[in-house]
């Protein structure tokens, strides 16, 4: 009995010890990964001034082009990540100043998200490589039920998360093979497509006042950063159109443009601008907003 006891005290022991190693490994080779993703990027990047951010969802990361703010001498990257919440956004802001980033303008698109306060399990795993070394993630990720997991168990995270922060990520991020994230400066152009899907349903949306939300607001304020939160354009043949007047009611702040471009020959998918699009709502976006820039 003694010798089988022995037995699993010394296997649990060889375990904890090649997940501690290994979760040596992986994060490591993450914290000198600097062209993989965004979140990356800001955390392992040199600290930058820029004139302008945007964040938001896939609805900013394919809708805003930055060459054209950079036409007009504004120094502009696009931080918008498809699959993200405003949990992730809100994450993402403050890391960035945790990483001493300076920003003057914050382009938030904020719409569809303002309907949820859920994280997304595929962003979220980008930012657990640096849980332990970033007070700003650590603090983030406090309340969520799976934080002591993430945090005390050595290589659990890599393991939970292996399709996005797993072996192969890991294998690619150390031979520093490039992603196309980083490309024309985080914008994603989408081509048009045949026979796209042009409707959809926003009927059983509504949007909260969402705690993420009110934090970026705050944080902005904290930091002297001008915030110009935005809804970004649909196809016209949606159901459900007042989502929208929904939420410039409960956030009079927030600038309506859904329909700042119109005619589904700007569209890749219904809520998604193609690459034709995108470049005429930025152009109108910056007459809005930085006509005197």
């Amino acid at each position: 009995m003694k010798q089988f006891l022995f037995l699993v005290a010394k296997t649990f022991f060889f375990l904890v010890l090649t997940a501690g190693c290994l979760d040596m490994i992986y994060t490591q080779i993450y914290l000198s990964s600097s062209n993989r993703g965004k979140v990356e990027a800001v955390f392992n990047g040199k600290p930058t001034q820029y004139d302008v951010v945007i964040l938001g969802t896939s609805r900013a990361n394919n809708h805003f082009v930055p060459e054209l703010f950079e036409k007009k001498g504004l120094k502009t990257f696009n931080y918008g990540m498809s699959g993200s919440h405003l949990f992730e956004t809100a994450m993402l802001l403050e890391l960035m100043l945790e990483r001493n980033y300076k920003i003057k303008t914050i382009l938030l698109e904020a719409d569809l998200s303002l309907s949820n306060e859920k994280r997304d399990e595929g962003t979220t795993a980008r930012y657990l490589p640096y849980i332990h070394h970033s007070s700003v993630i650590a603090n983030h990720f406090k309340t969520e039920k799976e934080f002591s997991l993430w945090y005390y168990i050595p290589f659990y995270r890599y393991l939970k998360y292996d399709s996005q922060i797993g072996f192969r990520e890991m294998f690619e991020s150390f031979i520093g093979k490039p992603t196309n994230h980083l490309n024309h400066k985080g914008y994603y152009p989408l081509p048009s497509k045949k026979g796209a899907n042009m409707k959809n349903d926003y009927r059983r949306l509504n949007p909260l006042k969402n705690k993420y939300y009110e934090q970026i607001k705050q944080i902005c304020k904290a930091n002297n950063i001008q915030l110009i939160t935005v809804t970004t354009p649909v196809c016209e043949n949606v159901k459900g159109m007042d989502y929208f007047d929904k939420v410039t009611k409960l956030h009079p702040e927030i600038h309506n443009l859904e329909n700042l471009v119109q005619g589904d020959n700007y569209f890749s998918s219904c809520g998604h601008l193609n690459d034709k699009g995108a470049h005429l709502f930025t152009q109108k976006v910056l007459l809005l907003f930085f006509k005197d820039k």
